[in-house]
């Protein structure tokens, strides 16, 4: 008996998902406006949004040149973006942005287009030229922008996430000579780094590995070079303990410092 219960239940369960299937796609077919809409709306409260957005979808061109025309095209981006598929939703807002740009949701597509490209963009070991393009739309965007605006801090803490990408790629980049132990080319790379952009967020960390550079660079020379080599090494530490005077490196610096210093009073 238990067995035919479930057995019906099961059977009843299936019907119901085969009908509302059913429904969901006469649904999509017809050319009823409200009836779409107002089934769309319902999905997209209810959380279903890849029904919602193929809905809003179905519909765009029914509603075009309406007056729900905009939220129609809005909330299919919307949808979009909330399902997670952040390429079809940065086109979705894209182009609401240039069709609709006085309607009140222009400003919030705006900055949801902007999250959709940051979300496209890359861990800092790969390709950054997404990076460099978003955060060229966002800074247009926060210039455009008067006012208390709502999205202007998430925006600055995305700049502020682009932009460590960037300064770390850089200064990775320049590390990466000091690992494979060429100390000259490690500390004309690193210098470069802050010579392109001194506001480095790894400032601290470039200016350590510059001195470290110079260092074994000095240590490493022929007996005629290295006092030469070492007064470089002088420099760079007087650099960083100059601006970092309370460095966790310090210590190792400070070191390596009074050892040069003995060996350049002995020579």
């Amino acid at each position: 008996m238990k067995s035919l219960k479930l057995i019906a239940a099961t059977l009843g369960c299936a019907l119901t998902l085969v009908s509302c299937a059913s429904q969901f796609e006469t649904l999509l077919a017809s050319n009823d406006v409200d009836a779409k809409y107002k089934a769309a709306m319902d999905y997209f409260q209810n959380k279903k949004y890849q029904k919602a957005a193929q809905l809003f979808e179905s519909m765009a061109v029914l509603t075009s040149g309406t007056e729900r025309d905009d939220t129609v095209q809005y909330y299919w981006g919307l949808s979009n973006y909330r399902f997670k598929d952040y390429y079809t939703a940065e086109s979705n807002f894209a182009r609401f942005v240039e069709n609709f740009p006085r309607s009140p949701f222009a400003a919030d597509a705006q900055f949801y287009r902007l999250d959709c490209l940051y979300r496209a963009t890359y861990r800092w070991e790969l390709d950054q030229q997404p990076t460099r393009a978003c955060m060229a739309a966002i800074s247009q965007y926060m210039r455009e922008q008067t006012g208390d605006e709502p999205h202007m801090k998430a925006c600055e803490d995305m700049m502020h996430d682009l932009q460590d990408r960037l300064d770390r790629k850089d200064f990775e980049a320049g590390k990466q000579y000091y690992i494979m132990e060429d100390y000259p080319a490690a500390r004309v790379k690193l210098r470069n780094v802050l010579k392109t952009n001194a506001d480095n967020f790894y400032r601290e960390d470039v200016l350590y590995y510059t001195a470290m550079s110079s260092y074994h660079y000095a240590r490493l020379s022929v007996k005629e070079k290295m006092k030469e080599r070492y007064l470089t090494f002088v420099d760079d530490y007087l650099n960083f303990v100059g601006e970092y005077p309370e460095s966790h490196y310090k210590n190792e610096l400070d070191g390596i410092y009074r050892n040069v210093q003995d060996y350049l009073k002995n020579n």
